[in-house]
């Protein structure tokens, strides 16, 4: 770290400091967290034995705080807060826009009434869905009056539904009361660093106490006020989950440090995800040449993370009014036009009903994966192969099951899988490959370096053209797990795998690493 780096004082928090590190065990899901070897999985694929029960409460059906459940529930996000205190050289806010699926986008921004109806009317419709986020299109505590309008509506007409937001941190001491007043806890903070020297690269300005902020001394207050109010909302109890852009170059080795300033605080999860940065998207490193990061990059800092605060590592980086699963985004079925043409019947007992019933899914998904461990590997017939570890592609519609013609795929979920486990890893967005019905064989080249590094892909269908493109370029297709469960069919393809190299009928090799799709045009506008 920097001699320069200044970390904030819990000043008016002094008295409540053995509060905060008693709840930090807590808030992290009693995953070890304070002494330094917290499980990366924990808040992610964790279950109910690694955590006490009120915080398995909060997170076993919140798809952004538990990888298992972002299989089966859903989340929304309603755009109300269109201002914003601070910019980012990495974000810029489009309005009026159906064509990127990015933080920032939003199609239409809503009253607090709007947001209300259109919730009401989603929940009705999707009855899986357990979440409502404000994220946006600004910075929610940037626009307090719409936030907490919508959230006290939310609160009286939609009890069941988990109530979350998303802030720069910069106004988050100040409204820590009314985020509790409203049973709002889960809050997630972006912190793209700890060292002021590094934040001025990142953020020429800051609107604070109604005065502008530059450089240095903007990076400062903003690290202080963020430091701050994560200490404050551990303290009362709430979950946190940190979001952090890995920028090469700029703060890649510095998330190290952040990861573990913000386990002392007692943040969740923390969520370290690419750079977006396409110049078409027109942001300032988007403009300059800011370059993302590879696979390999990613990977890396999240890898040398663990142990830190847990990771999440499924996050989608959706637009500002999503809708639906992470992955897919239903808000074109849910514009103001059609919620006004639709009969809105909010019936709780039916939404219990279905929950319990994709719960008892989800169960099974992990009866599955723990029967796969405990069935898939015969040491006798595996010699030589003990340390092998590769990576998985799978197309997926939901469910956590392999369910997805290759065709149709755009985007596939990564499981890094060995002996031991078949661990989600992250997400590689691609171009849609069936588009009018038929192939278009020119998206393949993009398709196959997205999914480089990877040793196997595992869909439900796949044609003759794009598996021989596949099989050429190293990467094993495979259809004949269709409708398993992910980890079940991505342990026995590996245990196959390994059957195979130790018997000599096939010989591993490294693979090499793959390219993050950066931006994220949708549908017909998707580019290369």
């Amino acid at each position: 770290m920097s001699s320069t780096t200044t970390f904030v004082s819990i000043g008016d928090l002094r008295k409540g400091r053995q509060a905060v590190s008693e709840l930090v065990e807590t808030a992290s899901g009693g995953c070890s967290t304070t002494g330094g070897a917290g499980k990366s999985s924990c808040g992610s694929s964790a279950g109910p034995d690694d955590m006490p029960q009120e915080i398995w409460d909060k997170v076993k059906n919140h798809p952004c705080y538990s990888e298992e459940a972002h299989h089966h529930f859903a989340r929304m996000h309603v755009a109300v807060a269109p201002a914003c205190n601070i910019q980012c050289n990495y974000c810029n806010r489009k309005y009026d826009c159906s064509n990127e699926s990015r933080p920032g986008v939003v199609s239409q921004k809503l009253t607090p009434d709007q947001a209300v109806k259109k919730v009401l009317a989603v929940a009705s419709e999707i009855p899986q869905m357990t979440v409502l986020g404000i994220a946006g299109p600004g910075d929610s505590l940037a626009n307090p009056k719409k936030t907490f309008d919508t959230m006290r509506q939310l609160a009286e007409k939609a009890p069941d539904i988990k109530l979350c937001l998303s802030t720069n941190g910069l106004a988050l001491p100040d409204q820590v009361d009314e985020i509790c007043k409203y049973n709002i806890d889960h809050v997630t903070i972006t912190i793209n660093m700890v060292d002021p020297a590094v934040g001025e690269k990142i953020y020429p300005w800051i609107f604070y106490n109604h005065k502008r902020y530059t450089g240095y001394e903007a990076a400062k207050i903003l690290h202080e006020r963020q430091m701050l109010g994560l200490e404050m909302l551990t303290a009362r109890g709430v979950l946190t989950k940190i979001n952090s852009v890995l920028i090469p170059g700029v703060n890649d080795e510095h998330l190290i440090e952040v990861n573990r300033e913000v386990k002392k605080r007692g943040a969740f999860l923390h969520n370290i995800m690419p750079l977006i940065s396409e110049p078409e998207h027109g942001t300032v490193f988007g403009l300059t040449g800011q370059r993302g990061p590879t696979a390999q990059e990613l990977k890396a800092v999240q890898d040398a993370c663990m142990g830190g605060a847990n990771l999440m590592r499924h996050c989608r980086q959706c637009r500002a009014d999503a809708v639906g699963l992470l992955g897919e985004d239903r808000s074109e079925e849910f514009t103001l036009d059609k919620i006004e043409q639709m009969e809105i019947v909010y019936d709780l007992d039916k939404r219990r009903a279905y929950q319990e019933k994709v719960e008892e899914e989800r169960q099974a998904q992990h009866q599955a994966k723990v029967n796969a461990l405990s069935n898939a590997f015969d040491a006798s017939l595996l010699a030589g192969t003990e340390e092998l570890r590769v990576l998985v592609a799978v197309a997926t519609e939901g469910h956590g099951r392999v369910n997805q013609h290759f065709g149709h795929a755009t985007e596939f979920q990564i499981f890094e899988v060995d002996r031991r486990q078949a661990l989600f890893v992250g997400h590689r967005r691609v171009d849609l490959y069936c588009q009018g019905g038929y192939g278009e064989d020119e998206q393949l080249p993009s398709i196959v370096s997205a999914i480089n590094d990877c040793h196997a892909v595992l869909v439900s269908k796949i044609g003759a053209c794009p598996r021989d493109e596949l099989k050429a370029a190293g990467i094993e297709p495979v259809d004949q797990y269709a409708h398993e469960f992910i980890e079940k069919a991505a342990l026995q393809w590996f245990a196959d795998y390994c059957e195979r190299v130790a018997s000599g009928a096939l010989q591993h090799h490294e693979r090499g690493d793959a390219r993050i799709r950066q931006g994220a045009f949708t549908g017909g506008q998707a580019v290369a």
